[in-house]
């Protein structure tokens, strides 16, 4: 088979020496399974009589049937062979350290012919050679500012690549050929003149950025490896009619390079706080440049009652050819805070990905309720016989996790100072949803006008993830004085916005008041 691939070769000059070590891994791996199973096949040989048997359990049926299909095609590990067997070096080899030494090497060929150790030794051999030499070749015609880059970066260069260039591992190059979310988006054709007049940047300080990543919650490495600079142009777009947002990404400027003073960006937003497959899209991967035009629509499905609780999170990346992909630069958008007039597109500085920490989130989304009172005998009759409170949960939106993703989720509700078993009520759980419906109203008797300034409804949203359950944040609607029955206490701690709806409550008996808080997660801890 190897004949066949002789007219074939591979350029290994660009290759950096951890991708270098990558393949002489992978080379060594799929040798040492070749091997492997080139024992299996002898013992099989001496054991089994039935020749058919034979044939059906070596694996000769499979090579057959593919040599018929691929006759003319030549596998990956014999093109790279061939191409290193071709190389003429004229360096001294120097042996790579710790890939192929110890006991590892030493179990996985213990059951292969001196024969096949041979050849082992040889082929590592020459593919050492093979490699120092290209990397030789490849730093004597690098510009010198970068070969202080690679040779600061060598050493280093594989842990980064697998802690820090990327934050899923569907970013590695493979998911660009062909991958169908990659191109969920639809072309368009803006005007090139609204490109042109549309000259208007936005600062760092724009209303509706937002301070921090939020989606350095949901990942983990370095994304310091390349510094960040450039900018991206998109705009937004949403459609009432189809309850469709649109994010138009139109292009990006003087973007950092990634290797050789080049990029291959492509540009990917996620909808936050989901961080599922399927918020994630992609568009086309723009070959070696720094000034990328892209003009695609990324497209999302999304009601418009959810649409304003959520941040649109835009990111570049440089397709790496082997490994994970390095982090370009980002921008988040609150879309609470966009401006739906604006019709020209929009510049914004990339930024890098500033870690945020979890406990530093103040919100973890957004709670919609009603909440009435009903004094003892308002609606006649003597009826009700106590007063009445009544709290409609509605609904939760854009739930955020440590995790990201969707949870399970469920409120409970207790009317303090009295924390009672009794007292507590609680939703039925909702599953795997960022914006659940609860529909659940909970009714409080045995109240008086006068008790509605000494108590506090709080209600607390927690997750369920298997057996355990914690809570994620919540609300406390109250007067908001410290004291209850001229006592100090921790949970009469309401914010300005909770305290007017719990007194719209008391000011306007037996009405309902609609009101949409933050789920804050800064409540104090009160004693059980």
């Amino acid at each position: 088979m190897e004949a066949d691939c002789v007219d074939s070769s591979l350029d290994l000059n660009h290759l950096t020496e951890a991708e270098q070590s990558s393949i002489l891994q992978v080379l060594q791996r799929d040798l040492e399974l070749r091997l492997r199973d080139e024992g299996r096949v002898r013992d099989l040989e001496q054991t089994e009589t039935d020749p058919k048997r034979l044939h059906f359990l070596s694996g000769s049926w499979f090579s057959l049937e593919r040599s018929k299909r691929h006759h003319n095609q030549c596998s990956a590990f014999e093109l790279v062979h061939s191409t290193i067997r071709r190389r003429k070096t004229k360096s001294r080899e120097v042996p790579l350290n710790t890939l192929f030494n110890g006991e590892e090497g030493e179990t996985s060929t213990n059951r292969a012919s001196p024969e096949a150790m041979e050849r082992l030794r040889e082929e590592n051999t020459v593919f050492q050679r093979s490699l120092k030499t290209t990397a030789g070749q490849r730093t004597s015609s690098a510009p010198q500012g970068y070969q202080h880059r690679s040779s600061s970066l060598s050493s280093k260069e594989s842990e980064k690549r697998s802690n820090g260039y990327s934050e899923d591992p569907e970013d590695l190059v493979d998911g660009h050929n062909g991958e169908s979310d990659s191109l969920c988006s639809s072309i368009t054709d803006p005007d090139p003149m609204s490109l042109k007049t549309s000259s208007s940047t936005c600062s760092l300080h724009s209303a509706y950025m937002i301070s921090g990543s939020m989606m350095s919650m949901f990942s983990s490495g370095d994304f310091g490896v390349v510094e960040v600079r450039g900018r991206i142009q998109y705009s937004l777009v949403y459609d009432t009619q189809k309850e469709e947002l649109q994010v138009i990404v139109y292009r990006c400027e003087d973007i950092a390079s990634a290797r050789k003073n080049l990029s291959d960006p492509y540009v990917k937003t996620y909808l936050l706080p989901d961080k599922s497959n399927q918020s994630k899209k992609k568009t086309s991967v723009r070959k070696k440049t720094l000034n990328p035009v892209y003009d695609q629509t990324l497209r999302y499905k999304i009601r418009t009652t959810e649409l304003r609780s959520r941040t649109l999170n835009l990111s570049v990346w440089h397709a790496q050819p082997l490994g994970r992909n390095i982090f370009l630069g980002e921008v988040e958008v609150s879309l609470g805070l966009w401006d739906w007039n604006r019709t020209q597109p929009l510049w914004q500085d990339l930024q890098p990905r500033i870690y945020m920490s979890p406990d530093s989130i103040s919100s973890r989304g957004n709670m919609m309720l009603s909440i009435k009172f009903i004094p003892d005998g308002f609606e006649g009759g003597g009826l009700p016989l106590t007063g009445e409170l009544h709290i409609w949960l509605r609904e939760a939106q854009s739930l955020l996790s440590n995790k990201g993703g969707a949870i399970d989720s469920f409120v409970r509700s207790y009317i303090l100072p009295d924390a009672s078993q009794q007292s507590g009520q609680k939703t039925r759980v909702m599953k795997r949803s960022f914006s659940p419906t609860y529909n659940h109203t909970m009714v409080y008797d045995g109240l008086h006008t006068s008790d509605l300034k000494e108590a506090c409804a709080e209600l607390t949203v927690w997750q369920r993830d298997g057996l355990k359950t914690h809570v994620l944040g919540g609300v406390r609607l109250s007067c908001g004085t410290g004291q209850s029955y001229g006592e100090a206490v921790s949970w009469m701690d309401s914010t300005a916005e909770e305290v007017a709806v719990w007194t719209s409550m008391i000011d306007n008996p037996n009405h309902w008041i609609d009101t949409t808080l933050p789920i804050r997660t800064n409540l104090t801890n009160r004693s059980k």
